[in-house]
Formats: C-alpha cells, sequence, structure tokens
C-alpha cells in the first residue's frame, strides 16, 4: 500500500494558493492511487519548535546523556522522520515569504537532519532517498531570468541543499504571480498570472496520470 505525506505551510488559509495547489496535487495522487493512505501536516497553523540551546543540541549529544529538554526535542523530530520514512510520495506547499522559505519549513529541515536517523553517522550517507518529494512553490511576484528580481527567490535553492544531506531531492512545481489579482499595482499582469497559474495546474495534472490512462 502506498502513503503520501501532505505538508502546507501557508499562513494565508483558504486565500493559500499552495494550498489550492497541494489540494490538487493530493487529488491526483488519490485518483492514481485509490487505496493509498495519506498522513496531513499543517505547519502553517501548527509550527514546529525551532531548535533552541535547551533542547537542540540533542542532535550532538548522545541519548544517554540528553537533558528533559533535548529528549523532547530528540522524540519530535524522530515524529518528523518517522512521518517522512513512511510515505512514498511528500507533497510540500512552499510559499515565497519575504525572498525565502517559510520559517517553519526551515524548522521542518532542521528537524529532519538528524544524524544516526535520517544520516548515517559513518558514511554520512542519506537514508531518506528515493522517495517521491513534490514540492508546490507560488510566488507572489515575477522571480523569472530578465526580471528586476531575478535570483531573489531563495527558497528554492535553499530547501534542495537544506534536504540534500538526507537523501531527499525535490522536484518543483512553480506559480508567480499569485498577487496579481489583489494588488492592483499588478493589474497589468493578471494575464500572465493566469498563465502561470494553469502552466502549473497542467503540471500537476500530469504528475501520475499515465497511471489514470
Amino acid at each position: 500500500m502506498t502513503h503520501l505525506l501532505h505538508i502546507d505551510s501557508s499562513i494565508n488559509g483558504g486565500h493559500s494558493v499552495s494550498r489550492e495547489l497541494t489540494a490538487r496535487t493530493v487529488r491526483n495522487w488519490r485518483a492514481a492511487h485509490p487505496d493509498g493512505t495519506i498522513t496531513y501536516r499543517d505547519l502553517g497553523s501548527a509550527p514546529l519548535p525551532h531548535l533552541d540551546s535547551a533542547g537542540g543540541l540533542a542532535r550532538l549529544v548522545p541519548a544517554e546523556q540528553h537533558t528533559p529538554e533535548q529528549a523532547e526535542s530528540w522524540a519530535l523530530s524522530r515524529q518528523i522522520v518517522n512521518e517522512v520514512k513512511q510515505a512514498d510520495t511528500i507533497v510540500l506547499g512552499l510559499p515565497l515569504y519575504n525572498y525565502g522559505a517559510p520559517s517553519s519549513v526551515k524548522a521542518w529541515v532542521d528537524h529532519l537532519i538528524a544524524p544516526g536517523l535520517t544520516i548515517d553517522p559513518e558514511t554520512r550517507a542519506g537514508r531518506l532517498g528515493g522517495r517521491e518529494f513534490i514540492v508546490i512553490a507560488t510566488r507572489g511576484g515575477g522571480y523569472g531570468a530578465g526580471t528586476p528580481r531575478e535570483g531573489w527567490d531563495h527558497a528554492q535553492t535553499w530547501l534542495s541543499h537544506g534536504v540534500s544531506p538526507t537523501g531527499l531531492e525535490p522536484r518543483f512545481v512553480t506559480a508567480e504571480l499569485t498577487l496579481a489579482e489583489t494588488n492592483p499595482a499588478m493589474a497589468e499582469l493578471i494575464p500572465l498570472a493566469k498563465e502561470r497559474l494553469a502552466a502549473a495546474e497542467r503540471e500537476i495534472d500530469e504528475l501520475w496520470a499515465p497511471a489514470l490512462r
């Protein structure tokens, strides 16, 4: 039986384009895997605690030497890692906040970087490779080649590098100009924004299309 881990991180609730697109992605996955199961985590409404001085060093201290705070932090990391290990496919919503990933996604990745759990402590090889990792990336503005803010989207590059020690390799589906219909200054970009959204939707619809034909 196949299993999918669905993660949202937008704080915009029902107005979130990334949430709309991850929901579309999950519906398509379910259609292609009618017997599959799904685990859902909402980092936007229930963010993970960031690593701090009380518990964060649990990753560098033998378990038998953990303080209560370190033991609690390590237990949470084990839970997050197990959610990923149980999944054949991961779908993550990645909106762009202040030119980077939401801090909640950074905390999720920090919990995944766990020597002994996701990284072999001797060879440094990642233990989470081989999974399908679909990242639905959304940008309010335009960051493509030739635009004034080309290269200002640091979320995608960071995520690829951030999870690389674990063996995960993200595949990005990106929709940009998502604020065109709500930002008067971007009104002239609405037609282009619709084209970009439709292109992302088509890419999503093709992800598991062969299984439905």
